[in-house]
């Protein structure tokens, strides 16, 4: 049995609305083309502000005040295109002249007439940014969220079996939501691969680079046997260099502890290792990704028993200006000493606060460890 969709108008209207002149070309105007919306709302918009000037000058400016062609200023550079906007703004100026001139200019002095200023100004630039983006509206700035919620879902560890535990503390420069260190991670059966990124830089200007890199290293990674290997040919390959990209990937067995750890230009992992109550500092080293065509790291392969963890940072814990990275160093495994009483999971969060005060700078502090 199949069912007809009810029509949205009743047929007998339709058939009057039909016969009413001029009434069906308006609409195929109205509806035709890409750019019907925008041409819409400039009329809207056009209209309104005409209607104001009118009423403001013939009935009262205290009720129809002009002040209030600003939000409708304010919505077209949110909504048009530049060359509509700039449609709108004269028809505005146009009203604002008429007003001035029926009412003596009482109603519209140089405090109104710089905020009308810099409305026009600020809706103009806000129609540029978005004409260069190809968007319309706030969808730019939703853009950027769906960015930073994908971001964020990215760093985050996969679940780990009974056995095992985990901590990430991510934060950015200036309390940003986008930042130049990132993690990303998989786990396959009993094998967890991660790897964390530092961009240079900090804050919002690192963090565009951070988003491209976080999709093309999420996607070699667990992907290619050599991951740091790609990912510096990748980079090697890229024409525009915009500073360094530092890394440090941990495979880690599940099953057994077992775990191979390479760096290129990273800080070193250091771990704890339960049966001395000590941090050790790994060897593994390699040079920073992007620099020389063919990269070589010298891994660091060992096991964590229970009671030991891994921990991994980025530069923003150790390195501050004027004191040299080897004082951070020992600075954070004198800091890192204060996990134990409390466990690393209550202690994380304090120990990256501890480090990063007096500072502003983005900061990344991951903890694997076998309860």
């Amino acid at each position: 049995m199949s069912s007809r969709p009810v029509p949205l108008i009743p047929p007998a209207l339709r058939a009057f609305l039909v016969r009413v002149p001029f009434l069906v070309p308006l609409v195929r105007l109205l509806r035709r083309g890409p750019l019907a919306r925008d041409r819409n709302l400039l009329v809207t918009l056009t209209v309104l502000t005409l209607m104001l000037g009118g009423l403001a000058a013939r009935v009262s400016a205290e009720w129809f005040s002009p002040a209030l062609m600003i939000p409708i200023t304010l919505v077209g550079g949110l909504q048009l295109r530049l060359r509509s906007l700039v449609k709108l703004l004269c028809a505005v100026a146009a009203c604002l002249l008429y007003v001035g001139i029926a009412l003596g200019f009482r109603h519209i002095g140089p405090g109104l007439m710089a905020t009308f200023g810099f409305t026009g100004v600020l809706a103009t630039l806000m129609a540029r940014t978005r004409g260069k983006l190809g968007v319309q509206g706030l969808r730019g700035d939703a853009m950027l969220l769906e960015l930073r919620d994908r971001l964020k879902r990215q760093s985050e560890l996969p679940r780990l079996p009974k056995g095992w535990d985990s901590r990430v503390v991510l934060t950015q420069a200036g309390g940003s939501s986008f930042g130049g260190d990132f993690l990303v991670s998989m786990r396959e059966g009993d094998t967890v691969e991660l790897a964390l990124v530092d961009v240079s830089g900090k804050g919002v200007d690192a963090g565009t680079r951070a988003l491209m890199l976080s999709g093309t290293f999420g996607g070699l990674l667990g992907s290619v046997s050599d991951f740091l290997g790609s990912c510096n040919t990748y980079l090697h390959r890229q024409r525009e260099a915009e500073g360094f990209v530092t890394a440090v990937h941990v495979r880690l067995n599940l099953a057994t502890g077992e775990y191979v750890i390479t760096s290129a230009g990273h800080p070193p992992v250091v771990k704890f290792d339960s049966g001395a109550g000590a941090w050790r500092v790994s060897p593994a080293k390699g040079v920073v990704l992007g620099i020389v065509p063919d990269l070589h790291c010298e891994p660091d392969r060992g096991m964590l028993r229970k009671g030991d963890a891994l921990m991994l940072y980025t530069d923003g814990l150790i390195e501050q200006p004027g004191r040299d990275i080897d004082a951070g160093l020992d600075r954070l495994l004198g800091e890192a000493e204060r996990l134990l009483p409390s466990g690393f999971r209550s202690g994380a969060r304090s120990l990256v606060s501890s480090m990063s005060a007096g500072h502003n700078d983005d900061c990344a502090l991951i903890l694997i460890w076998r309860p």
